[in-house]
C-alpha cells in the first residue's frame, strides 16, 4: 500500500464534526409520525437524483426529476415530462443505483461490509446503463482524458494516465480496509473516497457521479445515515463553482486535502443541521398534539397553533430550481 493522504485536521473541521455528531443524535432519535419519516426520505431520494444528475449537466428540472422517479415502468417517460433520451436515462439509472446503494446496506445488517472496487464497478453499470457501450460500462479506463471547463473548453484538470489506474484504485482501496484508514473519522474517509475517485477519473464517463455514490455509501455504512434524511448534492448544486474549486484546491496546494476537507465536511454539517431544526419542529407539534389530547382536552385548546403540514416545514428547503 502506497497511498497515504494528506491534510490537517483543522479548528473548522473539528467544529463542523462535532456539529455533525451532535445532528445526527437528534435526528436519530427524534420521535416523528411514520408517514412523515417516508416523505422525508422521498423528498431526500428526489434531491439526490436531481442535484446529482443537474450538477452533470442534466437539463430536467426537480418536478420533472420527481414523476420519473416516481414512475415506476422505466420503458416509457411520465406524462408531461419531455427531455432528451439521455437526460431521463441518467435520472433512471442514478435511481438504480441509489436501490443499489440499499441493498447493500440491507446486506451489512447481516454482517459488517467493506467497501471495494467491485461495489464500485457496479454502480459505474448502473449509472451508465444503455449511456456508454458494455466495452466502457464497469471497466477501468484505457484512454487519456482531461477535464474541460464547459463554458471557455479550457483543460482545468488532467486525470493520471490509464497505465497508472488500476494501481492507484488498488492503493486507495488497499488503505481504506487499512488499519490507518479504518482509524481515519468517517465524515473524512467519505471526503477523501469522494476526491480520490474524481481525481483518478477511473472511467470514461460518469466518475462524477460514481464518485458521489461512493461516498455516500461510506456515510451509510458507518451509521451516518439520519434515516436516509440528507442530499448533499444539494450543497454540490447550489454553487458549482465552490464544489469543483474544492476539489481543484487539492493540486493547488500539492496534493494536500485539507481545504477539499473542510468544505466536504462544511457541506454535511450545513445539511445535517437543516435537517434537525426542521426535526425539532416537526416533533415539537407531535408532542404538543399529544399533550392537549388532539386539541380537544381543554376549551384554551384553539389558542394553541395547529400542527405545521410536512411541506410548510420543509417551506424553502424544498428545491424548485429548474436546470
Amino acid at each position: 500500500m502506497s497511498y497515504i493522504p494528506k491534510y490537517t485536521i483543522t479548528n473548522a473541521i473539528l467544529k463542523n464534526v462535532g456539529l455533525i455528531d451532535a445532528a445526527r443524535e437528534i435526528i436519530d432519535n427524534a420521535p416523528l409520525v411514520p408517514a412523515w419519516e417516508r416523505r422525508f426520505r422521498a423528498s431526500a431520494r428526489t434531491r439526490i437524483i436531481h442535484h446529482g444528475t443537474h450538477l452533470e449537466g442534466n437539463s430536467l428540472n426537480f418536478s420533472e426529476v420527481e414523476k420519473v422517479v416516481a414512475q415506476e415502468s422505466t420503458d416509457v417517460p411520465p406524462e408531461n415530462v419531455v427531455g432528451r433520451d439521455r437526460d431521463l436515462q441518467e435520472v433512471i439509472n442514478y435511481r438504480a443505483v441509489m436501490e443499489y446503494i440499499d441493498s447493500l446496506e440491507n446486506t451489512s445488517l447481516e454482517s459488517p461490509l467493506v467497501l471495494s472496487e467491485n461495489m464500485l464497478k457496479e454502480i459505474h453499470v448502473l449509472t451508465v446503463e444503455r449511456l456508454l457501450p458494455p466495452g466502457e460500462s464497469g471497466k477501468y479506463r484505457r484512454v487519456k482524458v482531461v477535464i474541460r471547463n464547459t463554458t471557455s473548453g479550457e483543460i482545468t484538470f488532467r486525470p493520471p494516465p490509464p497505465i497508472e489506474v488500476e494501481s492507484s484504485m488498488s492503493d486507495l482501496f488497499a488503505w481504506l480496509s487499512s488499519p490507518s484508514g479504518m482509524s481515519c473519522h468517517p465524515l473524512l474517509r467519505a471526503g477523501i473516497l469522494h476526491y480520490e475517485l474524481v481525481r483518478i477519473h477511473p472511467f470514461t464517463d460518469g466518475n462524477g457521479r460514481a464518485s458521489r455514490a461512493m461516498a455516500l455509501l461510506l456515510l451509510f455504512l458507518e451509521n451516518y445515515k439520519i434515516k436516509k434524511f440528507f442530499a448533499l448534492e444539494d450543497y454540490y448544486d447550489s454553487s458549482p463553482v465552490d464544489y469543483y474549486q474544492a476539489l481543484k484546491s487539492v493540486s493547488d496546494m500539492g496534493g494536500d486535502l485539507t481545504s477539499w476537507l473542510e468544505y466536504f465536511i462544511l457541506g454535511i454539517s450545513i445539511e445535517f443541521s437543516r435537517i434537525k431544526e426542521t426535526v425539532q419542529k416537526l416533533s415539537l407539534d407531535l408532542k404538543l398534539k399529544s399533550t392537549i389530547g388532539g386539541y380537544r382536552a381543554s376549551r384554551h385548546a384553539r389558542y394553541v397553533r395547529r400542527p405545521r403540514t410536512f411541506a410548510q416545514c420543509l417551506g424553502r428547503h424544498r428545491s424548485s430550481r429548474s436546470a
